[in-house]
């Protein structure tokens, strides 16, 4: 409403020139004011901090609402407040329990989740519908989830003009200049608004968002209408898909297909994509140039994120791939089905030498309960975790390989990482001893040589991923709590508990073979590494860390994982994921072979642990 009273003014030539737009700035500000008091209450009512911000994204309420409702014996109230806190909570295994018992002692339930996002809903009815190659419904949920997309992208981005928080200045110590504060005011906000793409296509409790949401309406419209017969709606639909892919083969296919039905009835050049995504994909290409703009200009740090990625980059959420067509005899092609985990394609083997004498097996995947399981320790001595743990203060950044999250998987607890590429440049450039750094690398390839000796394998093992990081407990945050650290899940597919399926397609990392986690220390409580069937709630293993355990394992949907809640202190480990893919090599560890070659040229000396495998005779 106040956009529309109050417009900004374009400022004049001159001096005094720019008052009549900080005038109109001004009138806008006291409208939104005026507008917000009357309705909420002063800002100290409605504005709520961090913590509480957290809880509500987390749906803590309901967690306490489903208490509530037990005492009171509303047990239909109680199964719909347990059904919404799980919802964005998939890994409490205490609430899938409740909700058994809901259904158990109420008999049939119909669960509700009160904070369901309507145009999600909308769309997954839509998909469903499509499956069943019901397509005028599929057509109707759809339509519904665009309108409703569009909608809350408006809401959002109006929410992000609200407070900012400004996380690299101590407000009383601010000494920006005018446009300066301006500047970093504005870029939080636009940094918000740009990411509204992906805060409308993640679902509740999740990290990563349905991968290509948006496009993805369209592609499964544009087939749908050509199945009811309405061919202009189909290329209209098909023409909004690309443009955000404009070079997918097969939906340019449909759109000729189409175009060639619709000839000699219509021009087909007069139909065009819809406003709507023209408008919201012209805005967010400006604001990416902006953004980019600013981290040139200004000293920000910003990647640009692949937001209609069609392919998919990060766990924790089903996608419909665009890539897997199945094509019809008469007509366009649209994959919408996923592909179920593929048989192992090389025999599996454990039991070979662990390379190192002062390597202690522990046990084997029987003795673990599952397949292709592996636990060692002494895997490093005491004084070599001291000295990792001392290399990992000096170099780790909160939130760092979890794209800036500090709390990627849980709000209590602080989660902080490194690469070893990283340490090995902090190492040359003597911002943490050389050796330290070169223990990191060491270690690591020690590990990767086990693992590969272990599960025999035929092929070289290749580093996928390395990573240190260090989860600390949150300090006022721990008191009854009972999500998990890290929520249970695979490496290289989707984890489906409710079809006891892991469906190995993007975005997981389908290209990863075999985990590796290396201990450092055991100074903490809470923190033990479990196993589980695919149901994500039997364990079948736990596993105390402590300094010099190593746990590994294939990367599959045989062995769902996920890390209990870190109740006081902090733990760190090593992270290691492999890939007999060469395709899939990680590049950073390349470039770190690289760093190591350099300094060996230069004599400045390997570390003074040995990596030399025993004489196996």
């Amino acid at each position: 409403r106040c956009r529309g009273q109050v417009r900004l003014t374009a400022p004049g030539p001159g001096a005094g020139g720019d008052l009549p737009f900080f005038g109109s700035v001004l009138r806008r500000a006291g409208c939104l004011r005026r507008c917000e008091e009357p309705c909420l209450g002063a800002a100290s009512r409605h504005r709520a901090a961090e913590e509480v911000r957290a809880d509500f994204q987390r749906r803590v309420p309901y967690s306490y609402l489903q208490r509530a409702y037990i005492q009171l014996n509303k047990l239909e109230e109680a199964a719909n407040a347990a059904h919404t806190f799980f919802m964005a909570n998939p890994e409490h295994m205490e609430i899938q329990q409740d909700i058994e018992n809901y259904k158990t002692t109420a008999g049939k339930v119909s669960l509700i989740d009160r904070e369901a996002k309507q145009h999600m809903e909308d769309y997954s009815a839509g998909v469903r519908h499509y499956d069943k190659e019901e397509y005028e419904l599929a057509i109707d949920f759809l339509e519904r989830a665009l309108k409703g997309y569009y909608s809350e992208d408006e809401d959002c981005q109006i929410m992000c003009e609200g407070p900012q928080r400004f996380e690299e200045h101590e407000y009383l110590e601010y000494k920006a200049g005018l446009y300066e504060a301006i500047a970093d005011h504005y870029m939080q906000v636009l940094a918000c608004k740009h990411d509204c793409v992906r805060e409308l296509a993640t679902r509740s409790g999740r990290i990563s968002p349905i991968e290509n949401f948006l496009p993805l309406h369209y592609d499964y419209l544009q087939f749908a209408y050509y199945r009811v017969g309405d061919y202009v709606k189909a290329l209209e639909c098909a023409k909004s898909y690309l443009l955000f892919h404009p070079d997918d083969e097969d939906v340019l296919e449909n759109a000729g297909y189409y175009e060639g039905l619709l000839e000699g009835t219509m021009d087909p050049d007069t139909v065009k994509p819809r406003k709507e995504a023209k408008t919201l994909l012209r805005r967010h290409k400006l604001e990416s140039h902006l953004l980019q703009v600013a981290a040139a200009g200004l000293g920000y740090t910003y990647t640009e994120p692949n937001y209609w990625n069609r392919y998919g980059a990060r766990q924790d959420e089903h996608s419909v791939p665009s890539s897997i067509s199945s094509e019809l005899e008469d007509g366009p092609r649209l994959s919408v089905a996923k592909k179920p985990m593929p048989k192992p394609d090389r025999e599996l083997k454990e039991g070979g030498p662990l390379l190192y004498s002062d390597v202690k097996f522990v046990y084997n995947s029987q003795q673990l309960n599952g397949t292709q399981r592996v636990l060692l320790d002494n895997v490093i001595s005491e004084e070599q975790c001291r000295e990792l743990h001392r290399v990992a203060s000096g170099i780790m950044l909160a939130g760092d390989g979890y794209r800036g999250k500090t709390s990627p998987h849980t709000p209590n607890e602080r989660f902080e990482g490194a690469t070893v590429l990283k340490a090995l440049k902090y190492g040359y450039e003597g911002r943490v001893p050389l050796k330290s750094a070169r223990l990191f690398y060491d270690i690591s390839e020690k590990a990767r040589r086990i693992v590969e000796s272990y599960f025999m394998l035929n092929s070289t093992l290749y580093f996928s991923y390395t990573h240190l990081v260090c989860r600390t407990a949150l300090s006022g945050q721990q008191e009854r709590r009972n999500d998990l650290s890290h929520p249970i899940h695979a490496d290289n597919c989707l984890l489906d508990p409710e079809a006891n399926e892991c469906w190995k397609e993007p975005p997981a990392y389908t290209f990863r073979d075999y985990s590796a986690l290396l201990y450092m220390n055991a100074d903490f409580e809470g923190g033990e590494f479990i196993f589980t069937e695919m149901d994500a709630k039997t364990v079948t293993a736990s596993i105390k860390p402590k300094c010099g355990r190593m746990i590994s394992f294939s990367s599959g949907g045989e062995n769902p994982h996920g890390v209990k809640a870190v109740t006081k202190g902090q733990r760190c480990a090593v992270a290691l994921w492999f890939t007999l893919d060469p395709l899939y090599r990680e590049l950073e560890r390349i470039q770190a072979d690289e760093v190591i070659a350099m300094l060996d040229q230069e004599h400045l000396g390997p570390s003074e642990m040995s990596i030399n495998p025993k004489d196996e005779l």
